[in-house]
């Protein structure tokens, strides 16, 4: 007996519930030891630690209160008019209560216009998450009392951006659990047309998904990555999806088995024997792409990386060790009121996508071609596409903190809110100094401190609108031109410079994990099909289908949504999404279709194969686009522009690549797409063609 069918015989027999009860159990146990998630509340970490920008920031300490970060007190009038000297003496009052435990009392800037005013308060630098969010409710809430009516005061700056993060994410990832369990549950009843058989896949789903969180949770501490909140509700997504996608392959074959056993369990072996391989495959191509990630330089890419890894390998052990006892002792009315009779139905030869294939195949090229022409069509928008969000783009819901810099940018000289930081060499700070006042782009700069190591700081205030364009090619130019200083060990930071860090480092990630990820799924399916052809082909469509899924996406989140672009994170995690999760309904189908061929031929063994596979692939590429648009209920534009493309590209190939392209592919291939494990396919004397040897 070989280890698939001893496993079946586990988890399908008459002793099936200790299987179910152990896992549960475990399960149960992990959650317990797992204890609370301190990193859920803070946004992605997006800067390499190895960055000149977070070398400046980690150097901060050296300095002069450099264990403090300002937070920036924005003072307007409600009617638009001059501050006058009550109102600046209002500001003076609020920043006084703000500054109580600071000792800090520099008097308020007020703007050229003079219709605006700002001050800064210190906070403690090593503030984050929730704790930092209640750091700045507080200075705000001390701030508006006593205020006078006519004056708005706004609190921006890097710790309110942190903070406003915090709070966003508050509630957030328990909205997202509640909706995306809900849409699973829709979608299954649509699914099963059962009141009841719902509940087994989509119970068993949820505890892998809690599991996983609590697995995310036991490893963030040991690998030093962060559990953040928008890695947790990705992670959260991915589990629900593909765990979904797998349960609804196991259960699809087990009604199909059910049509030919009187034995429920038979009939389960039978199915699990089946299903499992091909969703063992599928988790393992995932996962191993997703492992790929750990290359990355972004640390919020490493961490997404390790932890929906971990989170997919929790949804498979759920998924085949779980699922199936539950299915054993439910029975056959589980499927009630449309309970599988043994009649011998072959639902290869039947149904909308039997029709579909037969016509497809009747005429493969001339589907083909504009099938093919239509993805490419969709994949020149990313010729258009703008990439990157500055500072204040990133939030989707009204945050004070960006209100707050565009009131500071309305009033201040470009750059004023949030100047560079220049760290240079003492004995050369004469020669910086010069070359920073004579710097194109630069408008002021001056010291604003010395370390005790012989390091001198400067205030930078560039030009250029935050996050541009222009203030990229000044922070580059600034590189430039102080590292020509002899013995100066210059470096610029400050945001412009991490947010050209962070470009930089995400277009580094992407030349290198892209190539990394399609090795993975063309030698995956190589050892699955043991076909060249055939996993070039598939591969092939997949990158076609995902750029597409890019380019629409990215038209839909500019013209759609008015998002200004795309995030630097987005064609990356998207990418990889949808060829790993697009290679799931790869492997369904092609594993069934070379099942097929073996008896029926390479042209009808595909027919057979969309037929068979056709509803499930439909069903399992709706649940998981529906889930992924569930991530636009998190606050940030990143995570929104994610449930977008992916949701595109999953429909596209669940209607158009896996039911469409690929069948006529493989027609138009025929039996070559199977080389170097076909023979050859014989005639018979009527010239109809027998069926194609398969070793």
């Amino acid at each position: 007996m070989g280890l698939v069918d001893r496993y079946a015989n586990l988890v399908a027999g008459r002793r099936a519930w200790v299987v179910l009860l152990a896992v549960v159990a475990a399960g149960v146990l992990i959650m317990g030891l797992a204890g609370s998630n301190d990193s859920s509340g803070q946004g992605p970490k997006s800067l390499p630690d190895s960055a000149e920008s977070a070398r400046v920031g980690a150097a901060a300490g050296q300095f002069p209160g450099g264990d403090t970060a300002a937070v920036v007190l924005v003072a307007t009038r409600a009617d638009g008019s001059a501050l006058g000297a009550q109102d600046l003496a209002a500001v003076d009052a609020a920043a006084d209560r703000m500054r109580s435990n600071t000792g800090d009392r520099d008097p308020a800037v007020v703007s050229p216009d003079r219709q605006a005013a700002l001050v800064s308060v210190q906070v403690p630098a090593a503030l984050d998450g929730f704790a930092l969010s209640d750091r700045v409710k507080s200075l705000r809430a001390l701030a508006q009392r006593d205020a006078p009516p006519q004056l708005v005061f706004q609190v921006t700056g890097g710790p309110a951006f942190g903070a406003d993060i915090a709070e966003s994410f508050a509630g957030a990832n328990v909205l997202l659990l509640v909706v995306t369990a809900l849409v699973v549950m829709v979608l299954l009843i649509a699914t099963y047309r059962s009141p009841v058989l719902w509940l087994v896949p989509l119970s068993v789903v949820a505890l892998a998904d809690r599991v996983a969180t609590a697995v995310g949770t036991g490893l963030s501490p040991l690998t030093g990555l962060a559990f953040d909140g928008s890695t947790s509700g990705i992670t959260s997504v991915l589990v629900f999806g593909a765990g979904t996608n797998y349960a609804l392959l196991l259960v699809s074959r087990y009604r199909d088995e059910l049509h030919h056993n009187d034995s429920h369990r038979d009939a389960l072996r039978a199915a699990v024997r089946r299903a499992a391989p091909a969703i063992l495959a599928s988790n393992a191509t995932v996962v191993i792409a997703l492992l790929t990630l750990l290359l990355a330089v972004l640390p919020n890419t490493r961490s997404l990386g390790a932890f929906a890894a971990a989170g997919l390998l929790v949804a498979l052990v759920f998924v085949l060790f779980a699922l199936p006892p539950a299915l054993a002792l439910c029975g056959r009315k589980v499927f009630w009121p449309f309970v599988p009779r043994v009649d011998g139905r072959d639902e290869a030869q039947a149904g909308a996508w039997y029709s579909v294939a037969r016509r497809v195949v009747a005429r493969p090229a001339a589907v083909a071609v504009p099938v093919l022409a239509l993805l490419l069509l969709c994949a020149s928008g990313l010729l258009v596409t703008k990439v990157g969000l500055a500072q204040t783009e990133q939030f989707r819901v009204r945050a004070e903190s960006v209100d707050g810099l565009h009131s500071l940018a309305a009033h201040f000289p470009s750059g004023t809110s949030d100047p560079a930081i220049v760290l240079a060499t003492t004995d050369t700070a004469a020669t910086v100094q010069q070359v920073l006042d004579h710097s194109a782009g630069v408008s002021r700069a001056r010291v604003t401190g010395e370390s005790g190591t012989g390091l001198t700081r400067w205030s930078v205030v560039l030009d250029a609108p935050p996050a541009s364009g222009q203030a990229f090619a000044t922070i580059e130019q600034l590189r430039g031109e102080l590292r020509a200083i002899p013995d100066s060990q210059a470096q610029v930071g400050g945001s412009d410079a991490q947010a050209l860090d962070t470009r930089n480092a995400a277009r580094r990630d992407q030349a290198l994990v892209i190539p990394l990820i399609l090795a993975v799924i063309l030698a995956v399916l190589l050892v699955l099909l043991r076909a060249l052809p055939a996993a070039l082909v598939l591969v092939t469509v997949t990158v076609v289908s995902a750029l597409a899924a890019l380019g629409l996406g990215s038209m839909v989140s500019d013209h759609v949504f008015g998002f200004p672009a795309l995030d630097t994170n987005v064609p990356l995690f998207g990418f990889l999404f949808l060829v790993a999760l697009g290679v799931d309904y790869t492997i369904f189908l092609a594993v069934r279709a070379r099942e097929e061929a073996e008896q029926h031929g390479t042209v009808e063994g595909m027919v057979r194969a969309v037929a068979s596979t056709g509803a499930v692939i439909t069903s399992a590429g709706v649940v998981l686009a529906a889930v992924f648009c569930v991530l636009g209920v998190l606050p940030l534009i990143t995570l929104t522009q994610l449930g977008i493309v992916v949701g595109i590209g999953i429909l596209l190939d669940t209607f158009v690549v896996r039911t469409v392209a690929v069948p006529a592919l493989f027609a138009v291939l025929g039996d070559r797409i199977w080389w170097p494990t076909v023979q050859h396919c014989d005639h018979s004397p009527e010239g109809e063609p027998k069926p194609a040897a398969v070793r």
